[in-house]
């Protein structure tokens, strides 16, 4: 399934989208496609300030608009540049809750040139939704994403 995911995205990223065209993409298709991943978000850095912006997503409206450094996973990532699964978000102390729905979470920086400027963010609604091959497939995603749009 992730293979065809990637040949996916490939093919739209290679028609050259504007960034919220592709961006709006990957998330429709991934939150479509993979029923595990219940939300389906990209934030970007802002230019501002040390916080994540809320580019686009697909799944329930959030509040999270704006998340600063450190704050929360994506927080975390922003900073450590580090892909972070999150099996119970009821276990973590840094967590923003988002909805009573979500029990996972997985964050896979979005590099660019050697410097991270985002993230994709997506939530499950089941314990332990993630793993090491979701992660290795988001890289690939961001890797297409850092090459088409940015």
């Amino acid at each position: 399934m992730y293979d065809q995911l990637l040949e996916d995205i490939e093919r739209f990223l290679a028609q050259k989208p504007n960034r919220t065209e592709g961006l709006s993409f990957i998330c429709e298709l991934l939150h479509r496609k993979v029923e595990k991943y219940s939300w389906v978000g990209y934030y970007l850095h802002s230019k501002e300030k040390p916080e994540l912006v809320l580019a686009t997503f697909q799944g329930a409206p959030t509040e999270h608009t704006h998340i600063p450094f450190g704050k929360g996973i994506c927080g975390q990532v922003a900073l450590s540049n580090q892909n972070f699964i999150v099996d119970d978000v009821n276990a973590q102390e840094n967590y923003i809750a988002c909805s009573l729905d979500v029990k996972s979470e997985i964050v896979v920086p979005l590099i660019v040139n050697g410097e991270n400027i985002g993230q994709i963010d997506i939530d499950g609604h089941a314990i332990a939704a993630f793993n090491k091959n979701d992660a290795s497939f988001l890289e690939k995603v961001n890797r297409l994403v850092a090459l088409h749009l940015f």
